[in-house]
């Protein structure tokens, strides 16, 4: 085939196809030609490469298919719609999803907090594993409240601290193993803080200084630690899908609680950083803490009841999932 004489032949067409493409808006005959000569244009390119590969023709002709494909086939949303769907559906949708998964690792957290606590406070065995009696003195009078040390910088290495804990709870819950060795062993450290505090005479400087942050703090584990669970229990109890697809789906969907504990978490960095070692009034901190938990359940209820009622998961779009076969139930 001579290529410069193809060229000339249907360069035409493809002139204007790429003037068609160009079009901010196009009218009925002109939406019709715009298929027809996709069509055309497309057959010619699968010529080209087949007879006379000239890698400039093809690369100019495919950038030329593509541009006219997104023109015939929409583009996709702008980025801040996809923002807002996020925020407003499949992160709410995801954390409904989990709401009970998370209730029940909060439970499970406290009681062995609780646990800890008491064995410390009331034991001389328990009280003694904190280390020597100066160390304790030494933490209880000074190191415990000299951590929080108000500024951004504190607030930024609390942040990304925690959000990495977070992400790894979930990236790593199919193991079943990582999310619950995370969550007893904080579980562990803070009550047996809280109950060294105790045996010291310090519990409320102990609750005064962890709630403002903790509130929030620790429920984004408790969820991070859910989610992971969560993922485990699908490789583990996948229903009517096979497993590989239940993982999938619970994957890419709790994935999205990660993106939002980071958003949830970087509010709890800012408490901690700027609010928990202020000059505040002691209630004003709590009640500060309390307002930013009830916000995060406010918003997963209400948005996530109703993303959830309108089918969503926080998985991907179909469009974006891909296709899958059926499966009967």
């Amino acid at each position: 085939m001579d290529l410069d004489a193809f060229t000339d032949v249907h360069r035409a067409q493809w002139d204007r196809l790429e003037a068609l493409t160009k079009r901010r808006s196009l009218d009925g005959a002109e939406a019709d030609e715009l298929v027809r000569l996709y069509q055309a244009v497309a057959t010619h390119l699968s010529t080209i490469r087949s007879v006379a590969p000239d890698p400039v023709l093809v690369t100019r002709l495919s950038d030329l298919l593509g541009r006219a494909r997104t023109r015939i086939a929409g583009a996709h949303e702008p980025a801040w719609r996809d923002v807002v769907r996020f925020l407003v559906v499949s992160l709410p949708a995801a954390l409904y999803r989990i709401r009970w998964w998370s209730v029940g690792v909060t439970t499970a957290f406290l009681v062995v907090a609780l646990v800890a606590g008491v064995w410390v406070a009331t034991t001389p065995e328990g009280l003694a594993s904190m280390g020597p009696p100066s160390v304790q003195e030494e933490y209880v009078q000074n190191a415990f409240a000299s951590y929080y040390d108000p500024g951004l910088d504190f607030a930024a290495v609390v942040w990304t601290n925690n959000a990495w804990i977070a992400a790894q709870c979930i990236g790593l819950g199919i193991t079943g193993i990582y999310p619950a060795y995370v969550l007893f062993s904080n579980a562990v450290a803070v009550g047996s803080t809280g109950g060294m505090m105790a045996a010291h005479g310090e519990l409320d400087l102990f609750l005064t200084l962890i709630a403002p942050h903790g509130l929030l703090e620790l429920m984004s584990i408790f969820v991070a630690g859910a989610a992971g669970l969560r993922i485990f229990w699908a490789w583990v109890d996948p229903g009517p899908l096979p497993r590989s697809r239940a993982l999938a789906q619970e994957g890419r969907a709790l994935v999205t609680v990660a993106i939002g504990l980071t958003i949830a978490l970087a509010v709890s960095g800012l408490i901690e950083g700027f609010v928990t070692g202020s000059t505040m009034p002691w209630w004003l901190k709590i009640v500060i803490g309390a307002i930013a938990l009830a916000a995060f359940w406010v918003y997963t209820i209400v948005l996530g009841r109703r993303a959830v009622r309108a089918g969503e998961t926080g998985d991907l779009s179909a469009d974006h999932a891909g296709d899958v076969a059926p499966v009967a139930a």
